[in-house]
């Protein structure tokens, strides 16, 4: 049995979900409230001690962290694959899935937001400027790279990270009109099965 523990809102439960989907493994889902504190259960726990979401149950073990959850689903099943056999490719594959996975959503998620607001300041646009300058950051590293996705015509697991980013952008008002490049990868992406299948609002859990 494959399962998914995750939230529809969350945008590394979104990665996994789009990994999943481009593997065609099916799952099972289990969903938690995250402003309300399911993540932070004692069972849930017990799978995951970060008490974040996503977790996942595949191949007889529990994996947690959306980008090695995805690695290991890229390593292990058949399907499209989501980082080049080249080895310079593949690192800059990863570098701008890090801008997001690693220095944009983790500074702008709810349980940051949650203590920026404790210290008297504006959360809303503490993570506008956050996401601002990740966007910055991705659009230069794909600037050289011709097609329909981040890097080229293959969805790599850059997009994975950069279109539930997108949706953060959106909720916290930011305009992204300002990078014409990553709408136009956000339109190739949203046409594509494996997205339009992991799409927050299409999910069980969706309110």
């Amino acid at each position: 049995m494959t399962k998914l523990h995750g939230f529809f809102r969350s945008g590394a439960s979104y990665r996994v979900r789009v990994a999943l989907a481009l593997k065609g493994i099916d799952y099972d889902g289990a969903f938690y409230r995250l402003r309300a504190g399911e993540q932070r259960a004692p069972a849930y726990l017990a799978l995951n001690p970060q008490g974040l979401v996503p977790a996942l149950e595949i191949d007889g073990v529990v994996l947690t962290q959306s980008l090695a959850i995805c690695e290991y689903l890229d390593e292990t099943h058949d399907g499209p694959k989501l980082l080049p056999e080249d080895a310079v490719m593949r690192a800059r594959v990863r570098a701008a899935a890090q801008v997001i996975a690693c220095d944009t959503h983790p500074i702008q998620n709810l349980k940051v937001l949650g203590r920026i607001k404790a210290l008297g300041h504006d959360e809303n646009a503490w993570a506008a400027q956050v996401i601002e300058e990740g966007f910055d950051a991705y659009d230069t590293l794909i600037a050289p790279y011709a097609g329909q996705f981040s890097f080229g015509d293959t969805v790599s697991l850059a997009d994975l990270c950069l279109i539930p980013q997108l949706v953060n952008a959106r909720r916290f008002g930011v305009d992204v009109q300002r990078w014409p490049r990553l709408l136009a990868v956000e339109a190739a992406c949203l046409a594509h099965p494996a997205f339009i299948a992991a799409n927050p609002a299409t999910q069980p859990d969706a309110e």
